[in-house]
């Protein structure tokens, strides 16, 4: 009986290109060749937009060359086929840095996830523009760095985060519960690796208090949204959502407490998917591969 290889010696490859005949028997035909075993292979092919997507997980235990041929190799294909290409190794744990303010629900649950190896990535900081927090950092041994924030000093604070973020080499941020509006050019700068959750179930009640304006609305139901933040707040891919039942005798801190359990597992899930190399993006949607 087969034995699964180690994380070490898997790779994900992603691709979206145009749908044409011929690309999975090229991408196919040049694993095969350079002596990579396919593990996994799920595709989609998006007749509205006539896009194609595919996820390959593969074994390179038994390569014949090694990682820089492959990846020129895999680059030649994608410029023949117009492709957006990306090769995640299995053995390179993406570092994911934290953005919070003072609500510590989703930066809890997201530590004990990690610590707990639920979720595979490092977390080797945390950005604050509050002190609030600092004191949940130090009980996992996290730096905690305190950036406060004022309308006058928003460009040199945001300019400060990322400092923080390129000296760590983060792969991944995460807005749990950053109550902060980041701008265009930041967003930009770490597109699609900048997940933001919003407690609502988006496009429903963008920006702030959606609780309250739910509970005034009188909505039979809630959510939560783990999207890829962008310039347009609120509006960026999403990657998860769930909801939960609420009814009339719901008050608007009863309808905080059960959203809060939402976020925490909205967050995750969407954090996981990323960390999974299991996202494609296509104009303002995504595609997932479960």
């Amino acid at each position: 009986m087969s034995t699964a290889p180690p994380p070490s010696a898997t790779a994900t490859l992603l691709v979206s290109c145009s749908d044409r005949r011929g690309i999975v028997a090229a991408l196919g035909q040049l694993l095969y060749g350079h002596g990579a075993n396919i593990l996994h292979a799920d595709q989609y092919s998006d007749a509205a937009s006539g896009q194609f997507f595919q996820r390959i997980q593969f074994d390179m235990s038994e390569l014949h060359t090694d990682r820089h041929t492959l990846e020129r190799a895999v680059d030649e294909v994608a410029e023949r086929f117009a492709m957006r290409h990306h090769i995640a190794y299995g053995e390179q744990r993406k570092r994911v840095a934290l953005l919070v303010s003072k609500y510590d629900h989703c930066m809890h649950d997201l530590l004990w996830r990690t610590a707990s190896g639920e979720l595979p990535c490092d977390i080797p900081l945390v950005i604050s523009n509050h002190a609030d927090l600092a004191p949940l950092a130090a009980q996992y041994n996290i730096p905690f760095f305190h950036l406060p924030v004022t309308k006058e000093t928003k460009a040199q604070q945001e300019a400060a985060v990322v400092e923080h973020l390129e000296q760590f080499d983060i792969d991944l941020v995460v807005l749990a519960r950053y109550m902060q509006i980041l701008s265009t050019p930041f967003c930009e700068r770490y597109r699609e690796r900048l997940i933001n959750i919003h407690h609502s179930f988006l496009p429903a009640f963008i920006g702030s208090r959606p609780y309250h304006r739910a509970h005034e609305r009188g909505v039979k139901i809630i959510g939560a949204t783990a999207h890829y933040a962008t310039g347009d707040l609120d509006e960026g891919p999403i990657i998860e959502q769930d909801v939960v039942r609420v009814s009339h005798s719901d008050t608007v801190n009863d309808l905080i407490r059960k959203g809060r359990d939402l976020e925490r597992l909205v967050l995750a899930r969407a954090i996981r998917l990323h960390l999974q190399d299991r996202v494609l993006v296509h104009q303002n949607k995504t595609v997932i591969f479960e």
